[in-house]
């Protein structure tokens, strides 16, 4: 495989992992602070890539020269996972997922601004196509409610977040300077830890952790391994392969592993009218991936 064609397989991998925070963070968002919850995932996660990158590519001091850097990518990911959960206390699932998806548009943003990189028309016809769906998901498919611009509140909340995720992808290029993968998320993560301990210092000290449901539990244990140390690794690795709308573009498939993931979960599926909002952002997917010459 190439390197483009494994940055592709990367990000199919990161939409159906990060997919599971909704589905499961919706469940336990009411129960636990968000900065508690993602003070502990980043403490630990970053733990686990520490030891993983000293086991296979070392840790060496050159590779955390500039150590700014880390704290800058480290609080733009702790501001979008703080915003999510916050979000989903109110948001239902797959209309966060499909806010998620607004996420290519300002990726594109972003990376025009950071490095210049310019959409093609394809491309532009495609981020269009999964904005629409995307706000066909979001307005609940109530053309009315779409035209008074009534959005909830935990969707306004996400929606910030996403911006900072969108910021957050491109920056990963333009402050890399050659670390591996493995390596630069351990940085990130680490900083990430540090400043949502600093952040979250109060609901940690508030939270009775003896009293929390068995979902918070499953939900950090699933967030710290697979949508942190996993998701981390294989958004950097695909950052420096693949332009930032292209990586950003497997958002766009977020809602329909969120589908899969609350029916696993038991939970209803949503009415065929959302369905097709959510079937508009597979074809922005497919339209954003097509190699042009």
């Amino acid at each position: 495989m190439t390197g483009a064609l494994r940055g592709h397989a990367a990000m199919l991998a990161f939409s159906g992992l990060i997919a599971g925070s909704f589905a499961l963070g919706s469940m336990a968002a009411p129960y636990i602070a968000p900065t508690a919850l993602n003070a502990l995932r980043f403490t630990m996660a970053s733990v686990l890539v520490g030891v993983a990158a000293l086991a296979t590519t070392g840790l060496r001091r050159r590779d955390f020269a500039a150590p700014w850097r880390y704290g800058v990518l480290g609080g733009l990911m702790g501001l979008y996972f703080v915003l999510m959960f916050e979000g989903l206390k109110t948001a239902p699932p797959v209309s966060a997922a499909a806010v998620f998806t607004l996420s290519p548009i300002l990726s594109g943003i972003a990376g025009y601004v950071l490095l210049r990189q310019i959409a093609t028309r394809r491309m532009a016809v495609a981020l269009a196509v999964g904005a629409a769906g995307a706000l066909w998901v979001i307005f609940r498919a109530d053309l009315a409610a779409l035209m008074r611009f009534e959005v909830g509140r935990g969707e306004v909340i996400y929606f910030w977040g996403c911006v900072a995720h969108a910021i957050y992808t491109p920056l990963v290029r333009r402050l890399n300077r050659g670390e591996s993968a493995l390596v630069f998320s351990f940085g990130t993560m680490a900083a990430a830890a540090v400043i949502l301990l600093a952040a979250g210092a109060p609901d940690l000290a508030r939270t009775d952790w003896g009293m929390l449901p068995a979902i918070v539990w499953i939900t950090l244990a699933y967030v710290t391994i697979f949508a942190s140390a996993v998701t981390f690794v294989l958004l950097q690795y695909a950052s420096l392969r693949l332009p930032s709308a292209k990586v950003m573009a497997y958002t766009y498939l977020t809602p329909s592993w969120v589908l899969c993931w609350q029916a696993a979960l038991g939970a209803p599926m949503p009415p065929v009218m959302i369905l097709l909002g959510v079937a508009l952002t597979v074809l922005a997917l497919v339209l954003l991936l097509k190699d042009e010459k």
